[in-house]
């Protein structure tokens, strides 16, 4: 099988390493910059709880030199895609595969909700660009559950997790997803064959829609964003706000916001990957974790006033660093 990785950052270089290291598949990897020139260089690098990972890597910043591919794992951050994806035609053939394992509410989530029929979410895909070169009947659903982060370009350090869960967007199992869910089980990770992989994403998502730009905001850990009463009552309000959106769209959530808080505790001071973003000075991922479900939450007619001041909080702070763009 002839495997690339578009964007070689943490969750893509987890992935990538794992798969090339086993040795069966082609792994190739499209990158740029000092990202691009690590992986040509040393290979794949991976520290982990588990072992550490090293592998010749098949990289380049071209698609056409990597030709076409069995399946794509898309792995970069929301605000990049846009830009990339109207070059990653020569990756695709009719039977590719397109896996987008990213965070938020993808560009495809509402395509056939009633009401949102042929609209798509201009939060995520303003001029339905990724509708347009991204085909959806190679798409292929995908949340994880892991946390890694890069040091430097091409060396990735895994903390925690290898959870991967894959299911066709509008439900149902299939024999592609199951046989794209063995070569990844065999690579190491812990895989679901979901049944309603949408649920799975707004599950996912209704934990990030707080923990994310909050911790942003404050620039601290969630240990220290769920100790402060006020913010955790806060967080609650917005998930509840989530919550019922995620009923109107057949995305039902049974946990209460305190059972999920409980079980976010439990993974102790840990930063977010918009914290890390905001730290490091890199665009945050704003539109597919909170803009989205504003977006949804106002077609819809939901009452939003703790993901709307949410919203408002973390857009002006990323605008005034240059994180996050201008208004028009």
């Amino acid at each position: 099988m002839k495997i690339a990785i578009v964007g070689a950052g943490a969750i893509g270089g987890l992935i990538g390493a794992r798969l090339a290291a086993m040795g069966t598949h082609q792994v190739s990897a499209l990158a740029r910059g000092e990202t691009l020139a690590a992986l040509q260089r040393e290979g794949w690098r991976l520290t982990s709880p588990d072992g550490d990972v090293q592998a010749p890597a098949l990289a380049s910043a071209d698609p056409k030199a990597l030709g076409v591919q069995d399946v794509v794992i898309i792995a970069v951050k929301g605000p990049a895609l846009q830009a990339l994806a109207p070059q990653l035609g020569p990756l695709f053939a009719p039977h590719t595969l397109i896996v987008p394992a990213m965070n938020g509410v993808p560009w495809w989530f509402c395509d056939r909700v009633p009401g949102f029929e042929n609209q798509g979410l201009s939060s995520v895909d303003p001029q339905g660009l990724l509708a347009r070169h991204l085909p959806m009947e190679q798409v292929i659903g995908c949340v994880v559950h892991g946390s890694a982060f890069t040091p430097h370009p091409g060396m990735v350090l895994h903390r925690m997790g290898r959870g991967l869960m894959l299911g066709e967007p509008w439900g149902g199992r299939s024999p592609r997803v199951q046989a794209l869910c063995e070569v990844l089980a065999t690579a190491g990770f812990e895989v679901t064959h979901s049944e309603n992989i949408r649920h799975d994403i707004w599950y996912k998502l209704w934990g990030n829609l707080t923990m994310n730009p909050v911790s942003a905001l404050t620039g601290t850990t969630m240990d220290h964003v769920l100790a402060d009463p006020l913010l955790r009552e806060f967080c609650s309000q917005a998930m509840l706000e989530a919550s019922r959106i995620g009923a109107r769209i057949d995305c039902p959530i049974a946990q209460s916001p305190e059972e999920r808080h409980a079980i976010t505790s439990r993974l102790g001071a840990v930063k977010t990957s918009m914290l890390q973003d905001v730290e490091a000075g890199r665009p945050i991922e704003l539109d597919a974790i909170v803009t989205a479900v504003h977006e949804i939450g106002l077609r819809l007619g939901e009452p939003m006033p703790a993901i709307g001041a949410l919203l408002g909080l973390t857009r002006v702070m990323a605008r005034q660093r240059g994180l996050y763009p201008s208004a028009a």
